[in-house]
């Protein structure tokens, strides 16, 4: 069987599965309904079919209460669920009854025994520690060990079986666990590794010679029971082919505001962070820089304006970014082993849910700090906060692509911290100015984007011709500058106006008469956004690689 057959028609369920925390069970398995199953089928169908697979596995109690409160059991369920709704004709599963108590077990068993007799289909599963009450609900069971084959048939004659080769079941004995053990390595001493090496050994010759008839044979059904006949069985929903593109990412779409818009805890704190994060940043900015004069000091203080108006859109799309996006980073690589979507798609998915929170957000905020500026259009305002939103976007796509291979949301936050860092201490222009850099380091800044937008906000602030808020300022309340400035200017009174403060700070010793040639406003802007938009390209071409196995392994078991 191929991987792509395989994919359309079985599901495959390990003992741990990531479900997004937001949504309630009801919406989890109507939008798995909608991702797994072709357009050919109605919605009347697949919400049918939803409602039924809610029934079958106990969990209609339960419809509305959102993943993160349900029980061990009632997640487990909900796991199978998620699989069972796209009618599978296979469905392995990999530890079913993992961690669960007596009672949960035997309620997951029957019911998994239950779909397969009701509906024609095959279920596997394996078990570490079969419990005898499950035993009259396996059809076949299949003891492995070291990949040979100790016994495979039907269930109760496997007990004959064993008993026609010298190795009847003890009354009271758990038969399945009973010849578990027989089937096991005993690795408690030298001696009984050995031992159980060559018996285990000869449990396999012998099953070659002598257990053809019960290969083929399976159990009797049990009084009262119905057989589960292929011909009776109705066409399963999986054979009705996926959903085109365009609906996966609807889908996904929806599913993320699901998540989001749920007023529960989780879904508030997205929204809190997504929406409030950055203004209530911008208003501690406000609340330091509010008392702003206009001394010669307003210079230095205007510079740490800019530069924390940068700092918090990188820092705070980074704390965003790691706070929201696990979720849905882990789902989509546990639904894309099943080969559901793409990394593209998904991404694409996102993006359309977190570009316009971003909008808001950086909107909201900057406009906060823009009336400590001293400008007042409307325009003025809009590039104000288009840069800082280029910003907040190119932080996010940079955690999205350190995400792909950081599972822990704390180092992927550090990392990505770590190198925001790097790009305002050397970009910026607000902790060493660009005339004082060698010309290595000067080359560096092109590659960085806090070049291109601090520069873009600096040439906002001071360099604008109609703006004489800036011009002639005095040292402070009692001692005026005369300027034009003295060619060695004091240090109190340095700056005769804003252009004169960015000739010093992006003037060249070369040319100490022209501020440096990055100050076009334009072409600052273009910059500053071409940066997140190739980063987004590049993250769609990062999530079309294939990973090693080592980095996948993280966000499945």
């Amino acid at each position: 069987m191929s991987l792509r057959l395989f994919q359309q028609n079985c599901g495959y369920i390990t003992h741990k599965c990531d479900l997004l925390p937001g949504l309630t069970v009801e919406q989890t398995l109507h939008y798995a309904a909608l991702l797994t199953i072709g357009s050919k089928v109605s919605r009347y169908v697949k919400r049918s079919r939803m409602k039924q697979v809610m029934a079958d596995l106990a969990l209609t109690q339960v419809a509305n209460r959102a993943v993160g409160d349900l029980t061990q059991s009632e997640y487990r369920r909900l796991m199978i669920g998620v699989q069972l709704v796209r009618d599978p004709v296979v469905l392995l599963l990999d530890e079913p009854t993992w961690d669960l108590d007596p009672l949960n077990t035997y309620l997951v068993i029957s019911i998994l025994s239950n779909h397969a007799r009701k509906y024609g289909r095959a279920v596997v599963l394996t078990m570490e520690k079969p419990r005898s009450d499950v035993f009259p609900f396996l059809d076949r069971v299949t003891y492995l060990c070291l990949g040979d084959v100790v016994y495979t048939g039907g269930t109760r004659l496997m007990l004959d079986y064993f008993r026609s080769i010298g190795f009847p079941c003890p009354e009271l004995e758990n038969p399945l666990m009973y010849y578990l053990c027989l089937s096991t390595v005993d690795r408690r001493s030298r001696e009984r590794f050995i031992e159980s090496n060559h018996q285990i050994a000869a449990l396999v010759e012998k099953f070659k010679l002598e257990g053809g008839p019960f290969r083929r044979k399976t159990s009797t059904i049990a009084p009262g029971s119905t057989s589960p006949s292929i011909a009776n069985a109705k066409v399963p929903l999986s054979a009705f082919g996926r959903p085109n593109a365009f609906t996966v990412a609807f889908t996904l779409y929806m599913r993320m505001l699901a998540a989001i818009f749920n007023l529960r805890m989780v879904g508030l704190t997205h929204i809190f962070l997504r929406l409030l994060a950055l203004p209530i940043f911008h208003l501690l900015l406000w609340i330091f820089y509010s008392g702003m004069e206009d001394y010669q000091r307003t210079f230095i203080t205007r510079n740490g304006l800019i530069f924390n108006c940068l700092a918090g859109a990188y820092f705070v799309s980074v704390i965003v970014t790691t706070s929201t996006f696990p979720a849905f980073r882990t789902r989509y690589y546990q639904e894309a082993q099943e080969g559901l979507y793409s990394g593209p798609l998904f991404l694409l998915s996102y993006w359309l849910v977190a570009v316009p929170f971003a909008i808001i957000s950086v909107g909201a905020a900057t406009y906060i700090t823009f009336l400590l500026t001293g400008l007042e259009s409307v325009t003025d305002w809009l590039l104000f906060g288009a840069v800082q939103l280029a910003c907040y976007l190119l932080a996010q796509q940079q955690t999205i692509a350190i995400m792909l291979v950081v599972r822990s949301s704390f180092t992927a936050a550090i990392i990505s911290i770590y190198l925001t860092v790097i790009y305002l201490m050397l970009g910026s222009g607000a902790l060493r100015s660009f005339s004082s850099l060698s010309d290595w380091l000067l080359h560096l800044t092109y590659a960085t984007q806090t070049s291109y937008a601090g520069a873009f906000l600096n040439q906002q602030m001071f360099g604008n011709d109609g703006w004489s808020n800036l011009n002639l300022l005095p040292r402070d309340a009692k001692t005026n500058c005369t300027f034009p400035i003295q060619d060695t200017p004091s240090f109190t009174c340095r700056y005769a106006n804003g252009k004169v403060y960015l000739s010093e700070r992006y003037g060249r010793e070369s040319t100490p008469d022209s501020p440096y040639n990055m100050l076009d406003m334009d072409l600052n802007l273009g910059i500053s956004f071409a940066f997140p938009i190739g980063l987004a390209i590049f993250n769609s071409l990062l999530y079309l690689v294939p990973l090693p196995a080592f980095i996948k392994a993280k966000f499945r078991e």
